[in-house]
């Protein structure tokens, strides 16, 4: 078994939507348990888990995004896991820039668990990382367009589009 002691491991978890309470998502607490699942079974490091709750990947300015990159520069961690490669991001974009460019220029291990990518191995599915970032990115644009029409409809039919009102009588 390879010694994987040498990796500090963050973990970084991601949804889009919130489920309209304050408390934490059941997908964020889904991730939570594979990735720590993940890092017990290979004898990682674990030091960190960043979390974006509610915040969609077609941006890159999110709090824990931002969070682990300053401790990636601090040398904190060195070994990024995601869920999959969506969690990441879904701007094949800035999503390749990330895994192409930044994590090996800081010397950074990233794995997308249900995708098996892996960038500390030498794999076919690492070879088709950049098509399914651009999966991940249509997938957004596609279902962004869908939402929009839907919404287009109904103002068309005039029907009430608002989930609470601005005011209270």
């Amino acid at each position: 078994m390879r010694d994987n002691s040498i990796f500090r491991v963050g973990i970084y978890i991601r949804l889009s939507h919130e489920d309209g309470d304050k408390q934490e998502s059941e997908s964020i607490g889904n991730q939570r348990n594979i990735l720590q699942r993940y890092v017990n079974e290979n004898n990682l490091t674990f030091i960190k888990e960043y979390v974006d709750d509610g915040i969609s990947g077609t941006t890159f300015d999110r709090p824990g995004f931002n969070k682990m990159l300053q401790d990636i520069e601090n040398g904190k961690i060195n070994m990024v896991i995601t869920k999959d490669l969506s969690r990441l991001g879904r701007d094949y974009i800035k999503t390749g820039y990330y895994i192409e460019n930044y994590f090996p220029q800081n010397n950074i291990r990233y794995v997308a668990i249900t995708d098996g990518i892996d960038t500390h191995i030498d794999s076919t599915n690492n070879d088709i990382t950049p098509f399914k970032a651009i999966m991940n990115d249509y997938y957004a644009k596609d279902i962004s367009k869908k939402i929009r029409s839907v919404y287009r409809e109904k103002q068309k039919n005039g029907e009430y589009m608002c989930s609470i009102p601005a005011y209270r009588i």
